[in-house]
């Protein structure tokens, strides 16, 4: 015979929903958050795409209503209704922020009474090892608490879809193992993604952030979602971008015809896309732009370009061309190999990053060179295409040209 449940697990079931998106229910009958829904809603994100999001977090959250004055702490309560994490875990959850009464950040001890509102980022259950794979890579940074990498094309962040293999967690199990010491934060470890801060597209390169401690990780994670990190990205776009500055305020949602693709949206499952742009040079059919990201959506960049009809070289999924040289040459280019590949992968590249350092709170900036398809994309449109400016710096750019093409990874 089931036992039967208190009045405040009926009375306080709550709701859940991932952080930024539409209601879902993570909340079981009586009350309690569902580890294996917290899983699934996590392996459905992945399913759908969001393992590959440019910086999108994926972060989920539950919200309790009290309909009844408990007169309990915070701890206590959260205890009650998140099995799966220990009271200990739970108060480093409520030190960290990542739980809110009423919209205010608690402490542990804070006793909850009838109408609070109470609204927790849930980390998923823990889970099993990542096989360790050596996979190179390209250190910028790193120390007890976090590492940077400049990610090279061509690989995904982090298991999905029954995967555990070839991917930059495979790549950094092995790192921590045989060459630097220390492991990836276990926030996210049950969904494969331990450390994961954030994200970026298979085939986008550049400078990416992931977290050895469940401190770190926590207070990055928190910069991220507040959006009071700087990240900038240079791309390689199709046609004459106009004006030179503007900010992209569309909607982005799930494509409707196209399980893995992202489109602009006004829809009630849209989030909010805010993306800033910047032209750099402007080519005879090309553009150099600079993009400051105001908010992470799963392929913002892409979809915001490509809606606006400047879709990014190589990006045949959002309709960019992959180029061979003769696209670029013509006919009139004396070139002995114009069937040669020039750019056949998205010439978007995460070229600086800057943030707060998670225990010492200093600022951090960090720098990745570009990969050299993406060096030689450019050097080749600077020879054979008529450049309509010169280098220009738009007011908020912050990209030096001249740094780009001198840094140079050893």
């Amino acid at each position: 015979m089931a036992a039967e449940k208190s009045d405040d697990q009926k009375r306080d079931a709550g709701s859940g929903r991932p952080l930024g998106g539409a209601s879902r229910d993570l909340i079981a009958p009586g009350g309690k958050v569902d580890a294996d829904r917290v899983r699934a809603l996590a392996n459905q994100m992945d399913r759908e795409g969001f393992e590959t999001g440019d910086d999108e977090d994926g972060a989920l959250t539950v919200t309790f209503k009290l309909s009844r004055d408990l007169k309990k702490r915070l701890d206590k309560y959260l205890q009650d209704r998140i099995g799966f994490m220990s009271r200990t875990q739970l108060q480093r959850l409520i030190k960290e922020e990542a739980v809110t009464v009423n919209g205010r950040v608690p402490k542990a001890s804070t006793t909850l009474r009838i109408g609070d509102e109470v609204r927790v980022m849930v980390p998923p259950p823990p889970t099993s090892e990542i096989p360790a794979e050596d996979i190179p890579l390209t250190v910028l940074y790193e120390d007890d608490d976090l590492i940077v990498i400049n990610k090279a094309d061509d690989i995904i962040v982090h298991p999905a879809r029954g995967n555990k293999a070839g991917t930059i967690i495979n790549a950094l199990a092995f790192h921590f193992k045989n060459r630097s010491g220390g492991s990836l934060s276990n926030v996210g470890r049950e969904d494969v993604r331990p450390g994961v801060v954030h994200r970026l597209d298979r085939h986008t390169t550049g400078a990416l952030i992931a977290a050895k401690t469940d401190t770190a990780h926590w207070r990055l994670g928190k910069q991220f979602a507040e959006r009071t990190t700087d990240k900038r990205y240079l791309a390689m776009v199709v046609g004459r971008v106009e004006p030179v500055l503007d900010t992209i305020d569309l909607p982005i949602g799930k494509h409707s015809k196209h399980r893995e693709r992202m489109a602009v949206q006004y829809g009630a499952n849209a989030k909010s896309a805010i993306t800033n742009y910047r032209v750099r040079e402007q080519f005879d059919g090309f553009a150099l732009v600079e993009l400051e990201l105001k908010t992470g959506r799963t392929h913002q960049i892409r979809v915001h370009l490509s809606h606006l009809g400047w879709p990014i070289v190589g990006d045949d999924m959002y309709g960019g061309p992959l180029l061979n040289m003769r696209d670029v040459v013509g006919g009139d280019g004396d070139i002995d190999d114009e069937d040669e590949p020039l750019m056949h992968r998205q010439a978007l590249h995460a070229w600086s990053i800057a943030f707060r350092h998670p225990i010492s709170n200093e600022r951090m900036e960090f720098k990745a060179p570009i990969p050299a398809d993406f060096r030689r994309l450019l050097a080749v449109l600077r020879e054979y295409r008529s450049r309509m400016t010169g280098t220009i710096t738009p007011p908020g750019a912050t990209v030096d040209l001249e740094e780009v093409e001198n840094l140079v990874s050893e």
